[in-house]
């Protein structure tokens, strides 16, 4: 049984004219069977004229599916369906230029006005695929690592039962030598933690509860500290490690650097064509100017706190 087509309007409305557009910029000589990228995977043909694996993606792109780095395998229903409506553009185009609507004086303005969205998307590539490389993002990286602000970390145990005198009997059993992992996994009644032997993972005290705060102030490492009444009952902890906050890696904070060096590249490109060119607005606007993001480098190597446990959180 042949699939259903499913038509999608909304997404072929307003990308007629900018298909219209790269037809004919492929009459002019890009239409052939030589792969527009390295690598390229022709996908599909019509009328005689190849679609590319990379003009799915490059749509999948548009419409905010996938991001401009991420892959698209062309095997997934995805690429078939950005596949199929590649193809309707190219269908719909090709059809409009026979009825000469590329003629008609508003198809030309608005083919312009896609002509100079794409050419200046290109420019902003360039400018940035030549700005923002390995050495960039491992300088930024390096300068905030220097300026980051790191706190001190506790590792911790804990054991949560629902009344003082089963609380005293826990640490009377700690005292007496009994396992703290052994005692979290039969007794407690925090689920977070209870099957991993009561381990909350390094945190910052600022993340928890006042009262964690207040039991773990100044308490070494090895140091049982408790009961003390939190919401979910009294907690009994046992301290683990004390370490100095570890900023995140290189690789987590990379997505995020490169968003801040493209921003900087791209204000730093427009201020310069700004500078160099006269711009007359003939329009007054309502309300204040606009007020462009501040410029600040991100907190890149800012350390991410840590998930805190159930019994925790409450």
């Amino acid at each position: 049984m042949a699939a259903e087509k499913t038509f999608r309007p909304a997404v072929l409305v307003g990308v007629l004219l900018a298909a219209a557009l790269g037809l004919a910029a492929c009459d002019r000589g890009g239409g052939g069977d030589k792969p527009p990228e390295r690598g390229d995977q022709a996908v599909a043909k019509v009328d005689g004229r190849t679609v590319w694996a990379s003009d799915v993606k490059r749509e999948a792109v548009a419409q905010g599916l996938i991001g401009a780095g991420e892959p698209l395998d062309a095997t997934s229903e995805l690429f078939r369906r950005v596949l199929d409506e590649v193809v309707d553009q190219k269908l719909l185009a090709a059809e409009a230029l026979k009825r000469k609507l590329d003629k008609d004086p508003v198809a030309q303005r608005r083919l312009a006005a896609a002509r100079e969205r794409i050419l200046g998307d290109m420019l902003v590539e360039s400018v940035v695929a030549d700005a923002v490389n390995d050495k960039a993002i491992a300088g930024l990286y390096q300068e905030q690592l220097k300026l980051a602000r790191r706190s001190e970390e506790i590792r911790a145990r804990q054991i949560v039962v629902g009344t003082i005198p089963e609380a005293d009997q826990i640490r009377k059993l700690l005292a007496s030598g009994a396992s703290f992992e052994a005692l979290a996994m039969e007794r407690s009644a925090d689920a977070a933690t209870r099957f991993n032997g009561g381990d909350l993972g390094y945190f910052t005290t600022d993340v928890m509860p006042e009262a964690y705060a207040a039991a773990l102030n100044g308490a070494q490492k090895g140091q049982v500290v408790g009961p003390f009444q939190v919401e979910s009952g009294w907690a009994v902890l046992r301290v683990e490690d004390r370490r100095e906050e570890q900023p995140i890696g290189l690789d987590e904070a990379r997505p995020q650097i490169v968003r801040f060096l493209t921003y900087d590249q791209i204000r730093d490109l427009l201020e310069k064509l700004r500078g160099r060119s006269k711009v007359e607005v003939l329009v007054k606007t309502q309300g204040p100017k606009p007020v462009p993001p501040a410029d600040a480098a991100p907190a890149t190597v800012q350390p991410q706190p840590q998930p805190q446990a159930q019994g925790a959180a409450r």
